[in-house]
């Protein structure tokens, strides 16, 4: 089966940048995960919709993002293969889901349920340590964020983008780059023009 061998090797290669497992370790680990292909399009997790699942990118793009009261779009992240994506606050309390999960291009993932998370961090403390690395890595990336929303203009903030996620401009429309850095598509316009 080559397409499982696939996707474990991209699954084991970003663990062991922090953590290392043995064959064994990382075989129960994979066992966990449940592979799923969404299309273009396609919705994974909808506003109000109960959470279960965090979703490991294989291949292919996600947006996560809020709609406002006045159906404006926020895109809060743009999942990119080697990362996860979930509505984090439902999956982690329990409660429904405040933002939505969707394909900006075909997607390949794999799933791991909140459930089996906690019971491979009991079990495993070398990916109880994975899993807080990345969350405290997503922590700060998110403060980050925040702080260039405060203190940059939007240029700068579209830069800052462009060297975190060098491919975007090539696979994501502008109006979704406008959403993440808030402002309008004409902006964003203006700034791959200039």
């Amino acid at each position: 089966m080559r397409e499982g061998t696939r996707a474990k090797r991209i699954l084991r290669d970003h663990v062991s940048k922090i953590v290392s497992l043995t064959d064994d370790q990382f075989d129960y680990f994979f066992s966990h995960f449940r592979p799923q292909c969404y299309r273009k399009g396609q919705t994974i997790i909808r506003e109000g919709d109960k959470v279960s699942c965090e979703y490991f990118v294989l291949e292919g793009y996600l947006k996560s993002f809020y709609i406002s009261e006045d159906l404006k779009m926020f895109v809060l992240q743009f999942a990119t293969p080697a990362s996860w994506a979930s509505d984090y606050n439902a999956l982690y309390d329990g409660t429904r889901a405040t933002t939505s999960l969707d394909c900006i291009t075909d997607v390949e993932v794999l799933c791991l349920s909140s459930g089996d998370r906690e019971e491979l961090c009991s079990e495993i403390s070398q990916l109880e340590l994975f899993f807080r690395w990345r969350i405290n890595r997503d922590y700060v990336a998110a403060q980050k964020r925040l702080l260039s929303f405060m203190s940059n203009n939007t240029r700068h903030r579209y830069e800052e983008l462009i060297a975190q996620y060098p491919q975007l401009h090539n696979v994501v429309p502008k109006h979704l780059i406008a959403a993440y850095l808030g402002v309008s598509r004409e902006t964003i316009s203006r700034l791959y023009h200039a």
